[in-house]
């Protein structure tokens, strides 16, 4: 479907844009509707207070299951979903996989009217945001890591320092939703980078930067196969 765009793959990862305003679609990677939602699914949806953000959260999982569908071979709704364990506490809230196909990995952000879905044969986290506004960003590189404050405070212009703050978030975000802490782990911790060209990879995972609409910043991380 047009609201739903395989992106050009790089290595073993697969990746897909999913435009959430034009709300959920019959067809691949976007089939049946808010009916193909599992009840927890279900349940976050009604939890939204505006219709907009919950068409946004709908269309995002029902693209997630139609991508999910086809490379499983099954119909959408047939897709299920567990928690992994937690590497902090040993519970079940860490990252989410496939219950019946634990070697296929995936991760699912959404940022404004977009969604970012990846599939991968190890560890994946992906993010996706808009661009952070001028409070937000210097609330953000407070938490971030020392190196990454000292490169932020070398850029004299304001956007610049918006647009690098904005990569920068994203790209740690995918790597925590990887490695399956989320920001529950301190954002000091771990050195993403914040130049255009040149992630951070720490232990042992790969970090790159998603080409997306303007207006956004996105990250894949792949970890260790």
């Amino acid at each position: 479907m047009d609201h739903v765009r395989e992106l050009p793959s790089s290595g073993p990862v697969g990746l897909w844009l999913v435009r959430t305003d034009a709300g959920p679609r019959d067809g691949a990677g976007g089939s049946g509707g808010a009916g193909v939602l599992d009840a927890d699914e279900r349940r976050r949806a009604a939890a939204f207070a505006f219709d907009r953000h919950r068409t946004r959260y709908i269309t995002a999982h029902v693209a997630l299951r139609g991508i999910l569908g086809d490379r499983l071979g099954c119909t959408p709704d047939a897709v299920r979903f567990v928690r992994q364990p937690c590497p902090g506490c040993g519970e079940l809230h860490g990252r989410p996989a496939v219950a019946d196909a634990p070697e296929l990995h995936f991760s699912l952000s959404h940022g404004g009217d977009l969604a970012l879905v990846a599939l991968a044969p190890a560890a994946v986290g992906v993010d996706v945001e808009e661009l952070t506004d001028p409070a937000a960003a210097e609330d953000l590189t407070t938490v971030l890591h020392p190196r990454e404050q000292a490169e932020l405070a070398a850029l004299d212009d304001l956007l610049d320092r918006r647009i690098a703050v904005t990569r920068v978030w994203v790209r740690k975000e995918a790597y925590l939703k990887g490695i399956g802490t989320g920001l529950s782990r301190a954002a000091d911790l771990d050195y993403v980078g914040t130049l255009p060209d040149s992630p951070g990879a720490p232990g042992g995972w790969s970090v790159r930067d998603v080409a997306v609409p303007e207006g956004y910043a996105a990250a894949v991380a792949l970890g260790p196969a």
